[in-house]
């Protein structure tokens, strides 16, 4: 897939999976949000509409890694309460993925998704918060890949965390975390969380 750092889009072809569903979008009370993230008087989590091909790369990662693709912590649901230790938390994973990692391109025609190591592409980032976000108890129904588009049009990947502050993107450009609405970004499409080898389109506002 064509990232940040220009390299040319996966192609997905994954097999497409028969299951689906299209949540409308929410909107909840705001309550205390970072600085970064502004203020607004609800809060939107992001909407889907029909399913999607999965990226042919996230289908071979999941072959590779099956516990990455399978629904873990579910028990508190699909929401998390982000409380002022889980927003400190949450900081602190994304701060420390992007600082332990150095950006660098997979070889073109050739995209691999993959957890850790010290460098990677975007969706290497985006992969590698919602892995240590999971091993530290988040629900990975909340933890979401989103493919997107940068204002320069160029593609990109980063980890959605739906809160009762809305859905936040974590970004391997920035140690800020936003509300989805207010990054520079197009979202094109987004994994399930109840299926996470599911994607779905990502409803136009």
């Amino acid at each position: 897939m064509k990232m940040n750092h220009n390299k040319a889009l996966s192609v997905a072809f994954g097999a497409m999976i028969t299951l689906g569903f299209a949540p409308a979008s929410h909107a909840v009370p705001l309550g205390g949000l970072t600085k970064d993230l502004g203020r607004s008087a609800t809060i939107q989590l992001i909407a889907v509409s029909k399913q999607t091909l999965a990226p042919y790369a996230h289908v071979r990662f999941c072959v590779q890694n099956p516990d990455d693709c399978e629904v873990r912590n579910s028990e508190g649901g699909g929401v998390v309460d982000l409380t002022a230790a889980k927003k400190l938390e949450l900081q602190r994973i994304n701060r420390q993925v992007n600082r332990s990692m150095r950006p660098e391109n997979d070889e073109p025609g050739n995209d691999v998704w993959k957890v850790g190591g010290t460098s990677g592409d975007c969706e290497d980032y985006a992969l590698t918060k919602r892995r240590q976000l999971m091993e530290a108890g988040w629900p990975s129904t909340a933890l979401r890949l989103v493919v997107a588009r940068t204002s320069e049009g160029e593609g990109h990947a980063v980890l959605a965390v739906a809160t009762s502050e809305g859905d936040l993107i974590l970004d391997n450009r920035t140690v800020a975390i936003k509300e989805w609405r207010r990054t520079d970004l197009r979202l094109l499409k987004i994994q399930s969380g109840e299926n996470p080898r599911q994607w779905f389109d990502v409803r136009r506002r």
